[in-house]
């Protein structure tokens, strides 16, 4: 029985699984997009930006537990199913971190966290059901120097750094592949005015440059995943005309000129899906320079602003805490730019050598 050849495709998939390391990374990378996605639906502060503070406990150590009383607002916020699902939930309750709690003459009294007063409400209020707004909650990050839930902050800071990963990838690729296949397929005077503009380009800082788009465009994560991705697309530029140089002189290059087929046709049908594998591999480490990048940005404070939570501005907000004995505050969110970051390096590094036909 004979084998039936398999496309190069295939046989880089076949090469890509192979590859233990790169092939864990991926799932990593799926499920922090799972997360990015769905991050309310995980996350135990599912409020908008999850933003409930409680001063009362803040800085409190990884798997803190307290008992949290809740008391619901008569104003509701109409919100619907997938605002919620997508956005967080609007909260009008208010949270109150209490040690105990008695119920005395339709009272419920209440010995609050922060300052061991007792407090109390009527219990018309909880609608004299005090177990069912009186819960015990574990804070398994901790709680951050605002009491907020450290956890549920970086679940829901997934989203800001993989999506400028992909943002900034896609306009990096749009505008690279564009001006980089322009100039290696035409040449002569058009080649030269674009390595001119690519040079000058390339000689500015990339944090500098991605500081002047972002304060040209305004304070903000979109405004962000734009200024990356437009400081991005140089080295995408740069391999995509050395590779468009080398294969135009091929011969199926010279055929379809002779069957007259146009420069487009002959630019993006016959030489681009020649030379992808480079490009994809780049790629994959423009995605984690771009997670690098925004968390730069979010640390100078120029990134995500406030309260949109940001795994480099939770490090902004907390690095002092490193010498005041609380390094978890910072080192979590550390890790977590560190884990994404090598994930998408070892991707990169497992597509290298599955698009490798030397291998």
């Amino acid at each position: 029985m004979s084998n039936k050849p398999q496309s190069l495709s295939k046989l880089a998939i076949q090469k890509f699984k192979q590859n233990k390391i790169g092939l864990f990374s991926f799932w990593f990378v799926v499920f922090c997009g799972f997360i990015a996605v769905f991050g309310y639906l995980l996350a135990p502060d599912n409020s908008q930006n999850a933003n409930q503070m409680h001063l009362e406990i803040h800085s409190k150590e990884p798997g803190f537990s307290t008992t949290m009383l809740t008391i619901p607002s008569k104003e509701q916020a109409k919100q619907s199913f997938f605002s919620s699902l997508f956005f967080g939930k609007k909260r009008t309750d208010s949270e109150i971190p209490i040690t105990s709690y008695t119920v005395k003459d339709n009272q419920l009294e209440y010995i609050s966290y922060g300052d061991g007063f007792t407090k109390s409400i009527d219990l018309s209020l909880i609608e004299k059901n005090p177990s069912k707004y009186i819960k015990e909650r574990t804070f398994y990050f901790g709680t951050d120097k605002y009491g907020r839930d450290l956890l549920s902050r970086l679940l829901i800071g997934t989203r800001i750094s993989f999506f400028i990963g992909f943002i900034a990838v896609f306009i990096s690729l749009f505008i690279g592949i564009s001006v980089g296949a322009i100039a290696g397929y035409y040449g002569g005077k058009i080649d030269a005015l674009i390595m001119w503009v690519i040079n000058i380009t390339w000689s500015i800082p990339t944090l500098l440059l991605v500081i002047a788009i972002t304060l040209a465009l305004g304070k903000g994560y979109w405004q962000v995943f734009i200024a990356v991705g437009l400081t991005m697309w140089v080295e995408v530029a740069r391999v995509v005309r050395g590779q468009v140089l080398t294969t135009k002189q091929q011969q199926y290059v010279e055929a379809a000129k002779v069957l007259g087929y146009s420069n487009f046709r002959i630019i993006f049908r016959h030489i681009l899906p020649n030379i992808l594998a480079p490009v994809i591999v780049i790629s994959a480490a423009n995605f984690a320079a771009a997670i690098l990048i925004e968390s730069g940005l979010s640390f100078l404070g120029i990134g995500a602003q406030p309260p949109t939570p940001s795994w480099g501005a939770i490090i902004k907000n907390h690095y002092n805490y490193i010498i005041l004995g609380k390094p978890f505050l910072a080192i979590i969110p550390g890790l977590a730019i560190m884990s994404l970051v090598m994930a998408c390096m070892l991707i990169g590094n497992g597509l290298r050598d599955a698009l490798d036909v030397r291998k």
